[in-house]
């Protein structure tokens, strides 16, 4: 990759891309794809509230191509007893990882919760992902043993 990569804030017209990227990293995870209608719900939560829940960070080429995302949001810590940032997705689609577009990515998620006054930003990865858990490891994180549960509500 020649030039400078650039890692920015989502806009609009970002959305149907970052719904392409959602469908290749639920592929990627084994996971069902997202709604069809992804794109407008994202543009709700980014865009539309009157206080922004979501924020979305789109990795762009040199040349102006989005090629990966992150996602994040302020969730509380009942033990802890403040918030932190918790980021959500980061997926950077085949053959763009490795370049440092990860980091790029990582790196303003960071911003985002400096921005917010927060002061730690937690996130998951499936144990198997042996990629993403070397490159959090080379960041410097730690990770946790945990199990997800996912309880849908119906009705």
């Amino acid at each position: 990759m020649t030039g400078t990569p650039l890692v920015r804030h989502a806009g609009r017209a970002d959305l149907p891309r970052v719904r392409e990227l959602a469908a290749q990293h639920a592929e990627y995870e084994r996971a069902a794809p997202p709604v069809p209608d992804l794109a407008a719900r994202l543009a709700t939560l980014l865009f539309d509230a009157p206080s922004p829940r979501l924020r979305c960070l789109v990795a762009e080429t040199p040349d102006g191509e989005v090629v990966g995302y992150a996602t994040c949001s302020p969730e509380l810590s009942t033990w802890e007893g403040r918030e932190y940032l918790h980021m959500d997705c980061l997926f950077l689609a085949p053959g763009h990882r490795g370049l440092g577009l990860g980091a790029l990515l990582v790196d303003a998620v960071a911003a985002e919760a400096r921005a917010l006054g927060l002061g730690e930003v937690q996130w998951q990865t499936p144990a198997w992902n042996e990629g993403a858990v070397r490159f959090y490891d080379r960041l410097g994180a730690r990770s946790l043993e945990k199990l997800r549960y996912s309880l849908r509500i119906t009705g």
